[in-house]
């Protein structure tokens, strides 16, 4: 067995709160490595924290300015020298596109970076996936994201949600949400099938713990309804009768429900509430892509749903945000706007699709002054690439 299938192995087999210590020891056997630090990506998306078991790590570095963000940030490996001799390789951890931090790895300088790097990058892809199944069992990545303590319903938000970003040939989806440690009724989803790619922006209302037991259970009537096979109508007919049963009335939760074909890029698209939907195409182009708008899911009882249809083509960028991005006020009290978000999105088009909501969150920041968010805010990327002829 090669030393590559060695450390592969014994990742897979590693009980899930021993990986990095593994994984640390291995590359010291393996490779000669005299450093070794996992890191994982904060909620918030400002820093990197070390994994090592502790909730409040004092050691966690800026996403913007150090090498391990500069690898995170480009998705690229990034070299740096060591005191003395030798070297550090930092690269990005990923899994499926979804970004969750970083390892670095100190080399003597007897070992030459670049012939170890396909090698390295490799064991990335391997960890990123052990880092996601392990998950299931301990809390180890989990407390390595936080730089502070989330509330409940912010916990409860973060782990309804699929991730953060999703690559595949035919397109490329980020998503993100603010505040980060405090959401309450904001969320997201997406799936991906051979077929289709359906996506889900929701806005449940109220504060708090209310609201993320709405969005919570609309979440989960979307998941239930798609999973039955219903088709994009369907799926919201049957989360609407669910938040209705439940609330009568007295609650309910805005969705943008939209199903792309991925061989062909035509859409179905169910807009029912607030969430609003922009489009970027050519590099140049924004538009605001408006739809029939429905009632909410819940408001009231027997609503009948219908899908409307659009075509995207490849090259698009689509962005989608709730009511908590293009309403926020800024210092002279001016909302923040289609205007505003289209020429952010612009500005921000050669970004890819996951660092796009990020960048475009941290500039409504910037809108916003000192004043705190009046509302979560959610912002989800989508890249559309096609199958190639397919959907000339």
């Amino acid at each position: 067995m090669d030393r590559f299938a060695a450390v592969q192995q014994r990742l897979r087999t590693a009980p899930p709160q021993a990986l990095a210590a593994v994984l640390a020891e291995e590359l010291r056997a393996g490779y000669g490595a005299d450093r070794v630090e996992l890191r994982m990506i904060d909620y918030g998306m400002t820093s990197l924290r070390r994994v090592d078991g502790h909730p409040a790590d004092e050691d966690a570095v800026s996403v913007y300015d150090s090498p391990q963000g500069r690898a995170f940030g480009a998705q690229e490996p990034h070299i740096t020298s060591q005191t003395g001799d030798g070297v550090v390789v930092h690269l990005p951890l990923t899994a499926r596109g979804d970004r969750l931090g970083t390892l670095s790895v100190g080399l003597p300088a007897a070992k030459d970076p670049r012939n170890l790097l396909p090698e390295l990058r490799e064991l990335c892809e391997v960890l990123g996936h052990e880092v996601l199944v392990a998950g299931r069992d301990t809390d180890l990545f989990l407390l390595a994201r936080r730089a502070t303590r989330l509330t409940l319903a912010a916990e409860m938000q973060w782990q309804l949600l699929p991730g953060r970003a999703c690559v595949r040939p035919e397109f490329a989806v980020g998503a993100h949400l603010e505040p980060a440690y405090a959401i309450f009724g904001d969320g997201f989803d997406w799936e991906a099938s051979e077929r289709y790619l359906t996506l889900s922006i929701t806005n449940g209302m109220g504060e708090g713990m209310e609201a993320a037991l709405l969005t919570n259970l609309a979440s989960n009537a979307l998941r239930n309804a798609r999973r039955a096979g219903l088709d994009l109508a369907g799926q919201a007919t049957l989360a609407d009768q669910a938040v209705y049963a439940q609330y009568q009335g007295s609650a309910y939760v805005s969705v943008l429900l939209l199903r792309l074909e991925l061989a062909t890029g035509a859409v179905e698209v169910v807009d029912a509430g607030s969430p609003r939907a922009w489009r970027l195409r050519g590099g140049r182009t924004v538009d605001t892509v408006s739809f029939d708008s429905q009632l909410p899911l819940g408001m009231f009882e027997d609503t009948v749903y219908t899908e409307e249809h659009f075509t995207v083509l490849p090259g698009d960028r689509l962005l989608f945000g709730s009511d908590g991005v293009y309403d926020t006020p800024g210092r002279g009290g001016e909302k923040y706007g289609d205007r505003a978000l289209a020429r952010a999105l612009a500005a921000h088009k050669l970004l890819p699709a996951a660092q796009v909501p990020v960048a475009l969150l941290r500039e409504l920041a910037a809108y916003r002054g000192e004043a705190p968010l009046q509302d979560d805010a959610v912002l989800m990327c989508v890249d559309w690439y096609g199958r190639g002829q397919e959907t000339s």
